[in-house]
């Protein structure tokens, strides 16, 4: 067993806390989704001040921020980096009341480094001092991915992939991705994040399902998968723009033994119901 506070030493260990970040309030999202999407939410989490212990960093100077690790279950949590701590003045309560300055220490673990706790939080403090953390919850080392972690399949309808990370998970031949993507046909749809704009496409004649056809588009020479309207886009924008701003998820799965026919008509209706052929990418 390697403790966390051996693996992950910092410079003023008395002036340093930990969140265990699990879900934003207010309906917001999972801690995990929103380091994953680098949003502004994921600072917000901790950046968030309450005089009740759990949203408070009192005189600390540091903070180690930490979002549960939901696909291995509740008292996993990955890294999400190291900040130096400014309380905003005057006190800013029930509010947004630290700016966080991200640090390079400890850096090259973020979204890789998974430790495990030796009993799920659940509703008690999660904001911990450095120095007792160990002692209180155990955390130990308990994975280091070799690239930023994505975590196994979390189910067709949860799929919502960005580019770059689609590339990593075809690049990689990850099972659990593979094995799930390859088993069905399906009709899914590519979100431009810049503006909106949908395409929807199908996988209905791949021998290997949605992983072959998303495969196409992963291909570091031939960002597209051979669409006409795609091409013309990546033409006018450049490669740079579909790497940062395509979204990819699923909106229909089928058996791999259904019919084409069946599959395109499904496809058809999704473009008519998302009216991505007047206001989107299908030209078709």
């Amino acid at each position: 067993m390697i403790r966390l506070t051996d693996f992950l030493p910092v410079p003023e260990p008395a002036s340093t806390k930990l969140k265990f970040n699990m879900r934003a309030g207010g309906g917001g999202g999972e801690a995990w989704d929103l380091l994953m999407d680098d949003r502004e939410e994921w600072l917000n989490m901790s950046r968030w001040r309450t005089k009740h212990t759990n949203n408070n960093l009192g005189n600390s100077r540091y903070l180690l921020a930490w979002a549960q690790y939901y696909p291995y279950g509740p008292q996993y949590f990955i890294f999400g980096g190291f900040f130096k701590v400014t309380p905003i003045v005057p006190a800013a309560i029930n509010a947004y009341g630290y700016e966080l300055e991200a640090l390079p220490l400890h850096s090259e673990f973020i979204k890789r480094l998974i430790i495990k706790l030796e009993r799920p939080i659940g509703r008690n403090v999660y904001l911990r001092k450095y120095e007792s953390v160990q002692a209180q919850l155990g955390p130990e080392v308990y994975e280091l991915a070799p690239d930023t972690k994505l975590g196994t399949f979390p189910g067709y309808q949860n799929v919502r992939l960005r580019h770059h990370e689609l590339q990593r998970i075809i690049a990689n031949d990850e099972p659990s991705w593979r094995d799930a993507l390859s088993s069905v046909k399906g009709v899914y749809v590519i979100t431009d994040l810049s503006d909106g704009r949908l395409y929807v496409g199908s996988a209905s004649g791949e021998a290997n399902g949605l992983w072959q056809r998303w495969a196409a588009y992963a291909h570091l020479k031939n960002l597209t998968g051979g669409n006409r309207e795609l091409e013309r886009m990546r033409l006018d924008l450049g490669d740079g723009h579909i790497v940062g701003n395509f979204q990819y998820s699923i909106l229909e799965i089928f058996d791999p033994k259904t019919k084409d026919e069946v599959i395109l008509k499904r496809e058809v209706f999704w473009k008519q119901a998302l009216d991505s052929r007047a206001h989107g990418m299908n030209l078709n």
